[in-house]
């Protein structure tokens, strides 16, 4: 008589936003391969609807707390509120690129495949509970966007930019597998929390798991694009399509941030007064770094990417802060940002100046004259990353600045505030350049976009509404977070 093999009891319930996104992507594959050739539109209408399928189930999942596959994925309002900003940051993209390839010649199936996969491994670092499967959906979104970034293959700009990212990418990955195996040979687990148990139990003194934990930070401090691991940030994207520079601004960011918080909560909390201080560094140099160097920049690209370095200073502030109000602030900065990143990215995606996109800040002379609601959602969206009232970005700052004074860490609050100062500088002379310049030769135009102005609006209404009532989801956020911190 044979004993009965018994099979692991699998829940397609806790990766259900994740199994919507990849069964598009696979879909969308079958769709490449048939009629019409030359127009790939339906395509994107395709993948919007399973972004949206996707966020119904989110919503529908809304408080559940259990977990699947042997402990290492959950599903709980953490892993939910973050689906919800990769979701609408991935809706945004979709829609924002629809006309822009068609514009410029370079639509192909592969782009809208490439998001969908790369979106599926967003969410699957959002529930991940095991660095095993951190690792896997970094990998799923990294190589997806590696690809996106060099997809206008003619473009040798988008070639640099999508080697760069592949190289410096693959580096990060080999320090955060070494971290991985590192961690594993101190506390005998992967899991998040069989690690958190052996770390309280007194590894924490063991070298190997200090040193594994700095690979992890190398790993991530690059997805994020944290100072000193920031050298990517400017060419890539400047390089990268303008689409996928917003998808790389908002999705990856707030994927990353997902995995690095559930790490350090339920991993490492015991060693919070530890990477706190180590955090605090991180915060400061990011700040200050990102916002001097985006002083001098007169590329817009190039001058979010920098500003980008200082948001994610922001956030690290909230990190730091720790409890349900700073990390509930992370959680809800990410939705701002993404609100605001994507639309300025899509406002600057519309501008065309002599038939080549216009990016330079130049390029937004007499704007406001000849495009004025382009010109004022673009002063939107500018006011709200410098964190002017009433925007999103404001509430946003306010509360991870207010979790950094409640906590002890007041001079952290005061380099933030002074950095918010500077970075008034660099936003404001975008708005002073459209409102108050003359263009010189070729006047920048708006390319038409239905698809990308329906962007816009939701990008506006988000940044709206988060800045005049943002109590309700940041209760949300704070309540995603308290499944963490028990």
């Amino acid at each position: 008589m044979t004993d009965s093999i018994l099979l692991p009891v699998v829940s397609l319930r806790v990766i259900a936003p994740a199994a919507v996104l990849a069964v598009t992507g696979f879909v969308l594959m079958l769709l490449d391969l048939l009629p019409p050739r030359q127009r790939r539109e339906h395509m994107a209408f395709v993948g919007l609807a399973g972004v949206a399928a996707a966020l119904v189930a989110t919503v529908l999942l809304w408080g559940s707390e259990e977990s699947g596959f042997q402990g290492m994925v959950v599903l709980d309002n953490f892993t939910l509120f973050l689906t919800l900003v990769i979701g609408y940051a991935t809706g945004l993209v979709l829609l924002l690129s629809i006309d822009y390839l068609q514009r410029l010649g370079m639509e192909t199936g592969e782009f809208y495949i490439l998001v969908l996969f790369a979106a599926t491994g967003m969410v699957v670092m959002a529930g991940a509970n095991d660095l095993i499967v951190v690792f896997l959906g970094l990998e799923t979104m990294s190589l997806a966007l590696y690809v996106l970034a060099g997809i206008f293959r003619t473009r040798i700009e988008a070639g640099e930019a999508s080697m760069k990212y592949f190289l410096l990418g693959a580096f990060a990955s080999g320090f955060f597998l070494y971290g991985i195996a590192l961690i594993y040979g101190a506390t005998g687990s992967t899991n998040f929390n069989k690690i958190g148990a052996a770390v309280a139990a007194g590894a924490a003194r063991d070298p190997l798991l200090l040193i594994g934990f700095g690979l992890l930070l190398v790993g991530f401090g690059f997805k994020i694009s944290a100072v000193p691991f920031h050298m990517w940030t400017a060419d890539v994207y400047e390089g990268a399509p303008t689409s996928v520079t917003a998808f790389i601004a908002t999705g990856s960011k707030a994927a990353a941030f997902a995995a690095l918080v559930r790490v350090l909560l339920v991993a490492l909390r015991p060693l919070q007064g530890e990477w706190a201080w180590l955090f605090w560094g991180l915060a400061v140099l990011s700040m200050t770094l990102g916002n001097v160097v985006a002083i001098a920049q007169q590329n817009l690209k190039r001058m979010l990417a920098y500003s980008s370095i200082a948001h994610v200073g922001y956030m690290l502030v909230g990190i730091v802060a720790g409890g349900s109000f700073g990390n509930g602030g992370v959680l809800f900065y990410l939705l701002v940002y993404t609100f605001t990143t994507a639309g300025a990215f899509g406002v600057i995606l519309l501008l065309e100046r002599g038939g080549e996109e216009a990016v330079r800040i130049g390029d937004t002379a007499g704007l406001a004259a000849r495009h004025p609601l382009a010109a004022l959602a673009l002063s939107v969206f500018l006011l709200s990353l410098v964190g002017i009232p009433p925007t999103a970005g404001f509430v946003g700052k306010f509360y991870l600045f207010g979790a950094a004074i409640r906590s002890g860490y007041i001079w952290l609050a005061v380099i933030g505030v002074l950095n918010s100062a500077v970075a008034a500088y660099y936003y404001l002379r975008v708005i002073v350049s459209m409102y108050m310049r003359e263009p010189e030769g070729t006047p920048t135009v708006l390319a038409p976009s239905f698809a990308g102005a329906l962007a816009l609006v939701v990008a506006l209404w988000g940044v709206i509404q988060l800045g005049i009532m943002p109590a309700p989801i940041f209760d949300l956020a704070q309540s995603a977070v308290l499944p963490l911190l028990r």
